[in-house]
């Protein structure tokens, strides 16, 4: 009996290149349903929450797309809350790297942060959040994972403050800022200056609170 030998692997590229594509269009029907619901949900702001027929409606996918990616709306507002925190993050990243200080680095954040409650910015947060199943979780960030990105930022200024635990103060104060934020979102105001003030020198004495 003869054995039958492939000469090449033509096949097995085939497949691979298709599977590859796949990744790809995946990739592409997240980011369009993430996009989709976002618009849906800053449209109808606090007065209709979304729903998942007007969200694939706008992104030009199927139901079974959507749930190929997402279990619920609820996930993907989920994931929303977290592709919000990661840009914010990505942003105000930028504007600290433009600070040499540690102290002026950490004021670059707070004023981001505290961005998020003027605008289009609070505008669109609050939609997000009455959106979300838990109302009372906080800036574009309802979860402690998505949390996270924005406390990283504080890891390094931090550090060079002398904490003697960047990454815990990183945490507390993260909490705390987006604590006052929350509520200024939800109460439709925004922080006077002396309330600015007052919470970076508070941002600022947690990580030299252990210093001797």
């Amino acid at each position: 009996m003869q054995n039958v030998m492939p000469s090449h692997d033509g096949v097995a590229a085939r497949i691979a290149a298709q599977t590859a594509a796949r990744r790809t269009n995946y990739h592409s029907e997240v980011r369009a349903l993430l996009d989709a619901a976002l618009k849906v949900i800053v449209d109808g702001g606090t007065d209709a929450r979304a729903r998942v027929s007007d969200i694939v409606a706008v992104a030009g996918l199927s139901n079974d797309t959507f749930y190929r990616h997402f279990p619920s709306k609820d996930a993907l507002i989920a994931a929303l809350v977290e592709d919000g925190s990661e840009r914010a993050a990505a942003h105000i990243g930028r504007r600290m790297a433009q600070e040499h200080d540690p102290g002026a680095q950490v004021k670059r954040w707070l004023d981001g942060v505290l961005a998020q409650t003027e605008g289009t910015n609070a505008e669109t947060t609050l939609a997000v959040l009455w959106n979300s199943v838990n109302l009372t979780s906080a800036i574009p960030i309802g979860s402690q994972v998505s949390k996270r990105p924005l406390a990283k930022l504080l890891h390094a200024p931090f550090a060079e403050l002398r904490s003697a635990d960047p990454e815990l103060d990183a945490e507390l104060v993260t909490q705390a800022v987006i604590g006052r934020v929350a509520g200024h979102l939800w109460a439709k105001t925004t922080p006077s200056r002396a309330e600015a003030e007052h919470l970076l020198q508070f941002c600022l004495s947690v990580p030299r609170a252990c210093v001797p």
